[in-house]
């Protein structure tokens, strides 16, 4: 009996051995990936009231979780059923990315400036724009999610289902986890900064450390808008060079990151084409008084 039980814990600690090893190599090829989600969902996660920064968080983070519940077991059933449909989702969710990063750029350069009567109409409708970023944030995180368990799973595909399961749902958790509590720290930085400054009565090393971090946080949040920018579409360039044959091949000897470029910036002002023009096909007509 007893020695059924230790049997039992023996296999148990070389499963978990080998979930380890396997959730090192995974973590270590996805690396990228988290970073350019840890920019895209900190600009995201910025620009509230400071009361609305943590519930804001905590809404896209929710949404994060979520996401993961669904993909895992969605990717896992395709690997093993359906491994073309993983191409698909993969490219349909890059010219998502693309959309984002160019209509960015293309807002950023083509911006008109606001009339006071826009400005008064954003300022009452504050829960709805927190709601629609939330809702965006998520969005894209669930595209950014895809890319980050296939790329799990593609590091595991020899190992057996079990550990398959358990390192890409390890993966995916630390994910969330560790991108979104990087980000809080980020969208807190302030706050410490004048709790630095008013416990030492604004003298001695620490409220100098506090001044500094609240007069970083604006140029750390617009140095993560435009990273956060380019990631998307470094990250869709590269959805599309690593899962089209035919663009794998173009430009063989150009740096992997201008071709990525390139491909995402292509990408991009296509969907933005056709999603502008399906906006001004379907607009509906204005009702006259």
């Amino acid at each position: 009996m007893a020695s059924g039980f230790f049997a039992i814990l023996d296999d148990i600690g070389a499963l978990m051995d080998d979930v380890s090893v396997a959730a090192k190599v995974a973590t270590r090829k996805t690396a990228g990936i988290l970073g350019d989600d840890l920019a895209v969902n900190a600009e995201k996660a910025t620009g509230f009231l400071a009361s609305r920064e943590l519930p804001v968080l905590w809404g896209i983070t929710k949404g994060s979780l979520i996401n993961k519940l669904i993909i895992v077991p969605i990717a896992l059933l395709l690997n093993s059923f359906f491994p073309a449909a993983i191409n698909i989702v993969l490219i349909i969710g890059g010219f998502y990315l693309a959309y984002e990063g160019v209509e960015k750029i293309i807002e950023f350069l083509f911006h008109r400036s606001k009339k006071g009567r826009e400005v008064i109409e954003e300022k009452t409708s504050q829960a709805d724009a927190e709601k629609a970023k939330i809702k965006s944030a998520i969005t894209t995180d669930f595209i950014l999610s895809v890319e980050i368990v296939i790329i799990a799973l593609g590091s595991v595909t020899q190992e057996n289902l079990t550990i398959q399961i358990i390192t890409v749902s390890v993966v995916a958790l630390l994910a969330t986890i560790g991108v979104y509590g990087i980000v809080a720290l980020i969208v807190r930085m302030d706050d410490a900064g004048y709790k630095l400054i008013k416990s030492n009565n604004d003298k001695g090393f620490l409220s100098s450390l506090g001044h500094l971090l609240v007069k970083a946080l604006p140029v750390i949040i617009k140095i993560l808008g435009v990273v956060g920018t380019i990631a998307l579409i470094l990250v869709s360039g590269g959805i599309f060079a690593h899962n089209v044959e035919f663009l794998h091949h173009v430009l063989p000897n150009l740096p992997s990151i201008i071709k990525e470029l390139l491909l995402g910036i292509a990408a991009g002002l296509i969907a933005f084409a056709v999603i502008t023009g399906a906006k001004s096909v379907f607009k509906p007509a204005k009702v006259k008084a």
